[in-house]
């Protein structure tokens, strides 16, 4: 029994280590970045502007991260002084572009009712069904770095609004594309085991809100 022992206690080490390793990981105070990730991605895995990571981690204009970079998701706090949200000095509101429905079909779950919804709404529809650009912009991110999201874009329309569109089969365009409003930009998918429907999100200075609230009325 005591020639086990080591073993054990080594085995139990080990366990407490990737533990912790996943807690610094996915802790809400910083992020380890991974291979596939951009600046934009992290922001919408977070609920943050990616502004605010610019300015919290000293990125310059934003355009590099590298995989293994740990970067910090809330303001740092200085000593002597009490720690603020950078919401307090609101970033400067830019209009909304005019927007359009991403795909035909039903609201199958709206915001905010669900785990899934917390952050966009999802639209029910047929496996590999055209997914176009609610308004024209940027394609800031195409890829498959958050799980969740399946095959993710998201498209930068000003300095304020973004849209995302997730649980995609394939995407049709990538990074650095500029795209007009109703251009096919994707095709719909699944979750596994699930049916087909996209995920949508329009986010206003990097917080998501309530797509129904600007889509037009159908």
């Amino acid at each position: 029994m005591r020639k086990r022992l080591p073993g054990l206690v080594l085995l139990a080490l080990c366990g407490l280590l990737v533990a912790c390793e996943g807690a610094l990981r996915w802790s809400r105070d910083y992020h380890t970045v991974r291979a596939g990730e951009t600046l934009y991605s992290i922001a919408v895995n977070y609920n943050v502007d990616q502004r605010d990571l610019i300015r919290w981690n000293r990125l310059g204009d934003g355009t590099y991260i590298r995989e293994g970079q740990k970067l910090r998701l809330k303001t740092p706090v200085r000593a002597g002084s009490m720690q603020t949200s950078s919401r307090v000095v609101s970033q400067p509101l830019l209009p909304p572009p005019r927007w359009h429905w991403p795909t035909a079909g039903a609201v199958a779950m709206a915001f905010g009712t669900s785990v899934k919804t917390e952050s966009g709404i999802r639209i029910a529809g047929k496996e590999d069904q055209t997914v176009v650009a609610v308004a024209g912009g940027e394609i800031v991110y195409a890829g498959d770095g958050l799980s969740h999201y399946g095959q993710l874009l998201i498209i930068k329309h000003n300095n304020s609004w973004l849209s995302a569109y997730g649980l995609n089969s394939s995407l049709l365009v990538r990074e650095g594309d500029r795209v007009r409003a109703g251009q096919a930009v994707a095709r719909m998918g699944r979750e596994a085991g699930g049916s087909a429907q996209l995920h949508f999100e329009i986010r206003r200075n990097g917080e998501p809100v309530n797509p129904l609230r600007y889509l037009p009325r159908r």
